[in-house]
């Protein structure tokens, strides 16, 4: 089918702006859902509506079919220093548009929906999903997580991040511990005392120098970093008490809890996992998906970075407008020509797609 891009895409540019001049930083996302909401039902659509998340079914859902779910998400982390203007109000100039969320991840937000309205014109095996979910920056549990078990069963999920429209077809996960020691407190002008810092060392050493056997030819190793430290009250006294912080970037070669396993046979510390469900996830590279997205130029990679994909138990693949280098930087940007070559190359992979 023919379709004009360039319409589509003044089209979302436009909604683009209007939701950067919605402040919709994480759990504070009620006005731009209400906006995003009124502005698919003034389309003629029915809405879905659970806290801050919006979806929309493809009219004539039908069972039989497989389902294609096309996410982004609108909250966006908090405006960092070194804004020269107003983060939520959007700015174009020499082609892009500027504003916070515009690259991260609101180009995809408006792209797949202009996307979804099309599709949902036309004849296609599949029925599709659109969803616009919420604190996806803080991986809340109000966000995605809330809503796909009250969906219908979803074949293939198409997560839109800024990737430069190349295909994510791996991400790594996220687990963060917490791990603690304990001591005795003490003078510290007297040999008394336990002192928990010097009971840590070991641990921290190991976190470092560790490597886990299986590597990923997409996603490389797991990578361990220990990002936080804190004990002590005062200079004098032997602190009876050292925590720790752990960031763990797991590759999809491993669960979460398999890691977690393997850290304990090697510390004596005692590790408190903050969570196991941010897993790492893969698709297969023969998946139509991506082969028709390698059959439209694009190149698939392994994405270090984490998103919604983590909390989706079915095959899925993270692809986008814009640059994850602009994301949570000053100056977020979103190139209005990339907005325009997103649709183009969503509809040329998604119509006539067949799963």
């Amino acid at each position: 089918m023919k379709y004009d891009i360039s319409s589509m895409t003044a089209e979302a540019v436009g909604l683009l702006k209007s939701l950067i001049g919605i402040p919709s930083v994480s759990r504070e996302e009620t006005q731009a859902a209400d906006f995003l909401q009124n502005y698919i039902e003034a389309e003629g659509m029915q809405t879905g509506r659970k806290g801050n998340n919006v979806w929309c079914l493809s009219p004539m859902f039908d069972l039989k079919k497989p389902t294609i779910l096309l996410n982004s998400h609108i909250d966006t982390v908090k405006p960092v220093n070194g804004w020269r203007k107003d983060p939520f109000v959007p700015r174009e100039e020499n082609g892009k548009l500027y504003g916070l969320g515009s690259n991260d991840a609101g180009a995809s937000v408006v792209a797949l929906l202009q996307v979804f309205f099309r599709l949902c014109r036309s004849a296609q095996s599949y029925n599709s999903i659109y969803l616009a979910s919420c604190e996806e920056e803080v991986s809340g549990k109000d966000g995605i997580e809330s809503v796909l078990p009250g969906l219908p069963p979803i074949a293939l999920g198409v997560v839109g991040e800024p990737t430069g429209m190349h295909p994510a077809i791996a991400e790594k996960g996220l687990m963060v511990l917490d791990v603690t020691a304990v001591g005795k407190a003490g003078h510290a002008a007297r040999d008394e005392g336990d002192n928990a810092i010097y009971k840590v060392l070991d641990d921290i050493r190991w976190f470092r120098d560790y490597r886990f056997e299986k590597e990923s030819p997409l996603l490389g190793a797991v990578k361990m970093s220990v990002t936080g430290i804190s004990a002590g009250t005062q200079h004098n006294v032997i602190p009876d008490r050292c925590t720790f912080v752990v960031d763990i970037r797991s590759n999809e070669l491993y669960s979460n809890e398999e890691i977690f396993d393997e850290v304990r046979k090697h510390i004596a510390c005692d590790a408190k996992p903050r969570s196991f469900r941010l897993n790492s996830s893969r698709i297969d590279e023969k998946h139509p998906f991506v082969q028709r997205a390698v059959a439209a130029g694009r190149v698939p990679f392994g994405s270090p970075t984490l998103s919604d994909q983590a909390l989706m138990t079915f095959p899925s693949v993270k692809m986008g407008p814009g640059r994850s280098s602009r994301s949570h930087t000053a100056e977020e940007y979103i190139v209005l020509k990339e907005i325009e070559e997103a649709i183009g190359i969503y509809l040329e992979i998604l119509d006539g797609l067949q799963l």
